[in-house]
C-alpha cells in the first residue's frame, strides 16, 4: 500500500506567467518563458488550487530541439493543474546535480530530472527525498530510476528501441551501420547503439562527435564515410543530427542511408521525401507530460504510476514513409 504524501508546502511566490501558461494548454506552443525557447531556463504556471511548484531539470543543450517538444509537454500539464513550473538544464553532470540541489533548497514541492549520467544525480536525490521532495524521472535512466530512488518513470527502454533499429536494419537488406553519439557517456544514447548492435546481422561501428557544434558533426562524419565506401547506413541519435547526416552522405559522396532515434517537424519532411528512412519516435512531449502530471497526482491523490516498480514506456514506434502522416499534423503543431 503507498502511504499518502504529506500536504504540499504553501506557496511562496505568485507564478508570474499564468496568461502564458493558459495559452500553452490551447497551443501546446510556447517555452517556459512566454513564447520563445531561445533559453534553457525559465517558469511558467498559475497559482491553482493545489498552488504546487515543481522544478524540470534536464541535461539539455542550448539550441537542441528535442528539449523543446518535453518542455512543451510540461508546460501543457502544469496549465492544466495549476502547476509552477520552472524549467533548466545542463548538459554537464555537476551542473545539472546542482541545479537539483537548487530545487532542494528553494523547497519546491517535486522534482522531474533526467538521468543520462544517473551516478551524478544520487546524491541530489537523496537530499530531494530527506527533504520529503518526491523525485520522478523522465527521458535518460530508464535502468537507474529505481535504484536511484525515484518514485516513477516516463520513458523509451532504449535499448529495446536499439534492438528493434537492428532487427529492421536486417529487414531493410543493411550491412555495415554507422551508428552517431553526439554526447559521450550519456547512457540512453550508448544503450541505444549497443541494441543495434545486438540484433543486426551486419557490422555495427559507433561514431562519437561533438553534438554542440553540428559543423563539426558533418565534418568528422564525411569524412569517416569517405575513408569507407562499405558503410550503407549512417543512424544517428537526433533528429537534427539526422539531417546533418543527409547533407554528409551527399557531401561525401556515399551511397549510405539515413535512419534515426527521435522525431520533429523537419525529420518529418525529410521522411515524407525519403530523404530519411525512418525515425524512432520515444514521443517527447509525452514524457515531459506525464513527468509534471505525475507530480501533482503524487501529491495531490497518493498516486504512483507503474506502482513504483515498472516505468511507463512512450515509446519506441517507428515512423516511416508509409505512416509519417499521421503524425505530420502533430509535429507541425510542435507536439511530435
Amino acid at each position: 500500500m503507498i502511504t499518502p504524501p504529506p500536504p504540499p508546502a504553501p506557496h511562496r511566490r505568485v507564478a508570474v506567467l499564468a496568461v502564458a501558461a493558459a495559452v500553452c494548454l490551447l497551443a501546446a506552443g510556447c517555452s517556459a518563458s512566454g513564447g520563445t525557447s531561445d533559453s534553457n531556463t525559465g517558469s511558467v504556471g498559475a497559482a491553482g488550487e493545489a498552488g504546487l511548484r515543481v522544478a524540470l531539470i534536464t541535461h539539455a543543450p542550448e539550441g537542441d530541439t528535442f528539449w523543446d517538444l518535453v518542455r512543451r509537454g510540461a508546460e501543457a500539464a502544469a496549465a492544466k493543474d495549476g502547476i509552477e513550473l520552472t524549467y533548466t538544464g545542463d548538459p554537464d553532470a555537476a551542473g545539472q546535480a546542482e541545479l537539483v540541489r537548487d530545487a532542494v533548497r528553494e523547497k519546491v514541492d517535486g522534482i522531474a530530472v533526467t538521468l543520462a549520467r544517473p551516478h551524478a544525480m544520487r546524491g541530489p536525490v537523496a537530499a530531494a527525498k530527506a527533504a520529503g521532495i518526491p523525485v520522478v524521472g523522465l527521458n535518460s535512466g530508464i535502468d537507474s530510476w529505481r535504484s536511484g530512488g525515484l518514485l516513477e518513470f516516463f520513458g523509451q527502454d532504449e535499448s529495446l528501441a536499439g534492438r528493434a533499429v537492428g532487427d529492421k536494419l536486417d529487414d531493410l537488406g543493411a550491412r555495415h551501420a554507422l551508428c552517431v553519439i553526439h554526447e559521450r557517456g550519456n547512457v540512453a544514447l550508448e544503450a541505444r547503439c549497443a541494441g543495434v548492435k545486438k540484433t543486426f546481422r551486419g557490422e555495427t561501428e559507433n561514431l562519437y562527435v561533438d553534438g554542440t557544434e553540428t559543423k563539426a558533426v558533418s565534418a568528422v562524419l564525411t569524412a569517416r564515410l569517405r575513408q569507407d565506401a562499405t558503410i550503407d547506413e549512417v543512424v544517428t541519435n537526433g533528429a537534427q543530427f539526422a539531417l546533418t547526416a543527409v547533407a554528409s552522405v551527399k557531401e561525401a559522396g556515399s551511397g549510405a542511408r539515413v535512419a534515426t532515434f527521435d522525431l520533429n517537424k523537419d525529420l518529418v519532411k525529410a521522411v515524407r521525401s525519403g530523404a530519411v528512412q525512418f525515425a524512432v519516435d520515444q514521443q517527447p512531449y509525452l514524457q515531459g507530460y506525464l513527468a509534471v502530471d505525475s507530480l501533482w497526482l503524487y501529491r495531490t491523490n497518493g498516486n504512483v504510476s507503474g506502482g513504483g516498480v515498472a516505468p511507463v514506456l512512450t515509446g519506441p514506434a517507428f515512423v516511416t514513409k508509409a505512416n509519417v502522416e499521421t503524425v505530420a499534423k502533430f509535429a507541425a503543431g510542435g507536439t511530435r
